[in-house]
């Protein structure tokens, strides 16, 4: 072949490749990771794939460590169970959604407690008269205690990332992280027990249960009173 052959050949192969779609144009091996990174997140989809790798789950967890033992001085007198569903969009300035972005669905369930500080009870805080008949007892105000997150009974519904955010989980150490959307979470049952009737029925329970203890002990008028 002369070098005058061998230049329309050349100009035949630069209009295929012009011709050519632009995923026709993506270098073979990036097709292959991508293939790759989809049937491997497709496969437990289909019957017979689930395990075709053999994956296994060892649990190394060294052994847990006490850091400290605390004494309570508190009466848990009532308990709330909540659920909250949080979507949380997270957007960037000059970027479309698909580029940079992300919005989370995510239902949150947790508890709140309500206590009464029994700490501060000292002899002024209880009276008694000569006949131990009649006893008044002065306690603080229930309080509301840090909402305890269930991650048993709390789950992600739906995750949408922009690619710049896809490619960044690829990166990280723990990609696609949800301590943004437990915070919130918590936040939102935190507001919600604030505004409950939690806090009354934890003095109504402690009330109870101060009043059955005195009766037992042949007290006949027990009073519980809140400031």
């Amino acid at each position: 072949m002369t070098s005058t052959d061998a230049k329309p050949e050349e100009s035949r192969r630069e209009q295929r490749l012009a011709r050519l779609p632009w995923w026709g144009k993506v270098p073979l091996a990036l097709v292959v990771v991508a293939a790759l990174l989809f049937l491997g997140s497709r496969l437990d989809l289909l019957p017979g794939f689930g395990n075709l790798f053999g994956e296994e789950t060892h649990d190394r967890t060294g052994p847990t460590l006490l850091q400290s033992i605390q004494d309570l001085d508190r009466y848990e007198a009532a308990s709330g169970n909540f659920q909250v569903v949080v979507d949380l969009e997270k957007d960037t300035k000059y970027l479309p959604d698909a580029i940079k972005g992300s919005r989370t669905l995510f239902v949150g369930a947790g508890t709140v407690s309500s206590y009464v500080d029994f700490s501060g009870i000292g002899e002024k805080s209880v009276q008694v008269d000569d006949e131990r008949t009649t006893a008044t007892i002065r306690l603080p105000h229930a309080v509301l205690g840090k909402p305890a997150m269930d991650p048993d009974r709390s789950y992600a519904v739906s995750k949408q990332r922009g690619l710049i955010d896809r490619l960044g989980d690829l990166f990280s150490d723990n990609p696609a992280d949800e301590r943004a959307v437990n915070q919130l979470a918590a936040r939102h049952i935190g507001e919600a027990a604030a505004e409950s009737e939690l806090t009354v029925r934890a003095e109504k329970n402690t009330t109870a249960m101060l009043q059955g203890l005195l009766h037992s002990l042949g007290f006949t008028q027990v009073s519980v009173r809140y400031a």
